[in-house]
This record gives structure tokens, sequence and C-alpha cells, in this order.
């Protein structure tokens, strides 16, 4: 008898247990769909983090060979994509650590948690997938973001921009419901005369991972791990 052959590609409905059993046995298909599924998350995570392009593709790239190496560890208690975000913040996190000593932010005096404001770069002209108007747009938004602290940004970038629920942003974040409610709150306030007055609902365009940056990463991944 024949035996089935599995197929060149993994399709969307697969599920994590299977794509992970798939990735286990060096399944390339499983992989690339795993990442392709998780990279532009995993990005806007560690970018909101590190506020730099290039440092957050670096990161993720570290996530997913740490992940991939390790992936007999994933036991399922959470979602796969869960379980890579809390990789990729991680990295992120240690690197940030590494960069500059940690800050608690109740002992910054009053005005200070709105007065950092990072320039975010302008999309490259050789940007084929969005307009000019479109660029120009979540420019605004990006640099919006960019401007909140840190704990707050996490918290609007995996709550609105990510679309996650509380109960996902609190256990990737490490954080109590409530906290994260609260610094929503406070994000949204911070960023209503900045980006609502502006651009409203585009939000959800910004910080895009996709095209030839995501194949791009996928396949330094998979050439790290020897596929």
């Amino acid at each position: 008898m024949r035996q089935a052959q599995i197929p060149n590609t993994a399709p969307l409905a697969t599920s994590d247990a299977e794509l992970v059993r798939r990735a286990l046995a060096r399944d390339e298909a499983a992989v690339r769909a795993i990442m392709q599924a998780n990279n532009r998350k995993l990005y806007r995570l560690a970018r909101g983090i590190l506020r730099n392009d290039a440092e957050a593709e670096d990161v993720v790239q570290e996530a997913y060979v740490r992940a991939f190496t390790h992936l007999e560890s994933f036991r399922g208690d959470s979602s796969l994509s869960t379980w890579l975000s809390r990789i990729a913040m991680n990295e992120a996190l240690g690197r940030l650590r590494r960069a500059r000593p940690a800050v608690d932010i109740d002992a910054l005096p009053p005005g200070k948690l709105e007065a950092e404001i990072i320039q975010f770069p302008l999309a490259t002209s050789d940007d084929p997938e969005r307009s000019m108007a479109q660029r120009e747009i979540q420019a605004v938004v990006e640099h919006a973001v960019d401007e909140l602290p840190e704990p707050f940004r996490l918290v609007f970038i995996t709550r609105v921009i990510e679309g996650m629920n509380v109960e996902e942003t609190a256990e990737i974040l490490g954080l109590k419901p409530e906290t994260v409610k609260s610094r929503l709150h406070r994000a949204r306030t911070m960023l209503r005369d900045i980006v609502e007055r502006k651009i409203g609902p585009v939000v959800m365009e910004a910080f895009p991972f996709a095209g030839r940056r995501c194949e791009r990463l996928t396949d330094a991944v998979l050439k790290r791990l020897d596929y």
C-alpha cells in the first residue's frame, strides 16, 4: 500500500497540535505555516518593546530559533500563538534590559510618561504594498504609538492592534486583567488627541509585516534550522 504523502502546504485550518507534530518531524511546510501565521504578531510585539525595525526582526528570528529548537516543550496549555508571543516578548525585553537599566514607571515624575518621543522611520519608496497616502497615515499612527511609555504601548499593541482579548494580553504580559484594562484606558487617553483626531480607525493597519519582509524572515529562520 502506498504511504500517504504529507502535503507540501499546511492548510489554515490545521490545528496547533498537528502543526507542532509535523514541525517536530521537520516538515518544512508546517514550520513555514507556523511562521507565516505569526510573523506579523511577533514583529509588532517585539517592535512595541524595542521601537526599532531591524532589532525587532532580529528578535523574531531568535525567538523562532529558540521555539523550534525547544518545540517539544510546547504542552498546549495555551495557544501556539500565545506561546510564541511570550518567547518573542521575553527575547525583546531581555535585549532591552541589556541595553539600558530598568525604569520604575511609578517613580517617574508627572509628565515624564508623555514626554518621550522617538521618531518612527517612514516607509521606503520601494514598498509596493501601500500607496503614498496609506504610508503617510500609517507613519502618523506608528509615530503616535511609539510615543506611549512601554507598559502602556505593549498593552495597546497587544489589545488594539493585535486584537487579543484581556485574558490573552494578561497571560502574555504577566499582568492581572484589571491592570490590562486600566493601562489600555490610559493608553487610549494618551493617544486620543494625537490619533483619533487625525486618522481614527486605521490603527489596525499599523506596523505591517507581510510580503517580502515576511518571506525573508521565514527563509532566514529555515536556513538557521538547516531546512
